[in-house]
């Protein structure tokens, strides 16, 4: 029999509410293909695991972390009978992970990720079936979790930047008709700032910055031509943002013209014929997942002004990390993409904040009820960080534009500032 277990293709997320004073669990999610199980909260969290039987199962704790009340269940069958969600004692939220009967797993192999302070991963290429091999566990054997945090598991993460945590949750105060997310991290230094970083958000046009990534990758694979034609027709034609809703339908655009007119000036006409060359949303979706973005799915077709796309700021810059680290493109899509996402026409959110000489690479997000940005900077100086900010507010409040370009001006400041400086 093999070893390896090979379930149901499956992804199951749970987006939980909080009361304020504590972590939420923001989501978990099995997956099938990876054989793993990925958990993510808004903030961050001392997350505790250990294996026990009779049944055989793994417990995972999530200490001050809330959840609604009610307990979740999810029934998987073959090698994975059942994961719970549930609440115990001291405000700890519980997950576990009960295998079917003749299925166990080798304690001394299981080893948590940590990829931040409040997402993990657990793989269960362990788990088998064989009797002969089960070692009875009469007590709880922890599982290891890793230290060595790494952000998208490229970036070294060093220490949280408690100044700007203080000064930016400050401004929060004076808007507090606002609630925003943010991410940004030094890729030099791996300091970071999270502000509820993980929660997920409306994506509004962010959503255009993976599906670019996505093209990319399939044209680096050959299974796309960069040359080629693309058909503009009445179906993927739509309103919102762009110019290419005003042409006519049967009109023929080069692949790059289609995709620059995506990104540059967010055309969602363009963007749907886009997806629609890529395959559709949950291939998409599948690639988004491979990548390791948590929150980040392709619900409908631009324009998409229910907000029923989503991502999260930290799912933005995972996908920066990885882009900028070389791990999904070539370095001629690289190269590409940078140029594309520079040219940006909406320099209204981060753009503001950044000083002379300063450049980004970048893609905005409008919608009545939410703004977003999120993107790669480099400072005159040559120090490069990644930013991903968004920000619910009351319908076409402009008050949420003056808060990310103060965002954007204080995390430049102290990213931009010698050293030596770096004491508020």
């Amino acid at each position: 029999m093999k070893s390896y277990i090979f379930l149901l293709s499956f992804v199951s997320t749970i987006l939980l509410s909080t009361p304020a004073n504590a972590a939420r669990l923001q989501s978990w999610k099995y997956n099938y293909n990876r054989n793993q199980l990925s958990i993510t909260t808004d903030s961050k969290v001392k997350l505790k695991a250990f294996v026990i039987n009779n049944p055989d199962r793994i417990v995972i704790d999530l200490p001050e972390t809330n959840f609604q009340t009610t307990t979740q269940r999810r029934n998987f069958g073959a090698a994975v009978r059942e994961i719970r969600l549930g609440k115990v004692e001291n405000n700890t939220a519980r997950i576990v992970v009960e295998f079917a009967p003749g299925y166990t797993t080798t304690p001394g192999k299981l080893v948590i990720k940590s990829y931040s302070a409040s997402h993990w991963i657990i793989n269960f290429s362990t788990i088998k079936k064989n009797a002969d091999d089960k070692v009875l566990i009469k007590k709880k054997i922890y599982i290891p979790v890793s230290q060595k945090l790494e952000f998208a598991g490229v970036v070294p993460l060093n220490r949280e930047i408690s100044q700007l945590d203080f000064r930016i949750k400050q401004l929060m105060n004076c808007y507090s008709s606002l609630s925003p997310g943010m991410f940004f991290l030094d890729m030099e230094t791996g300091e970071y700032l999270d502000i509820n970083g993980e929660k997920t958000f409306a994506a509004a046009s962010t959503i255009k910055f993976p599906i670019l990534i996505a093209l990319f990758q399939e044209i680096d694979a050959g299974r796309i031509n960069p040359n080629e034609t693309l058909l503009m027709r009445r179906d993927l034609m739509t309103g919102g943002s762009g110019t290419m809703q005003y042409g006519k339908a049967g009109t023929k655009f080069s692949l790059m013209e289609t995709a620059s007119k995506m990104m540059i000036i967010s055309d969602n006409t363009a963007t749907n014929m886009i997806i629609d060359r890529l395959g559709g949303k949950n291939r998409l979706n599948q690639k988004f997942h491979s990548w390791g973005l948590q929150n980040t799915v392709i619900r409908n077709l631009l324009g998409d002004f229910k907000g029923t796309n989503k991502t999260s700021p930290k799912d933005l810059v995972r996908l920066a990390a990885l882009v900028s680290n070389n791990k999904l493109l070539s370095t001629k899509s690289n190269s590409q993409v940078m140029n594309i996402m520079s040219r940006c026409h909406n320099r209204s959110l981060l753009p503001v904040g950044l000083g002379k000489g300063a450049k980004i690479a970048h893609k905005t997000g409008t919608l009545g009820r939410v703004l977003g940005d999120a993107g790669i900077i480099q400072t005159p100086s040559g120090k490069r960080y990644l930013a991903g900010i968004m920000v619910a507010r009351p319908f076409g409040d402009v008050r949420a534009r003056t808060f990310i370009n103060e965002v954007s001006r204080l995390v430049y400041g102290y990213i931009e500032q010698p050293k030596s400086a770096k004491n508020f």
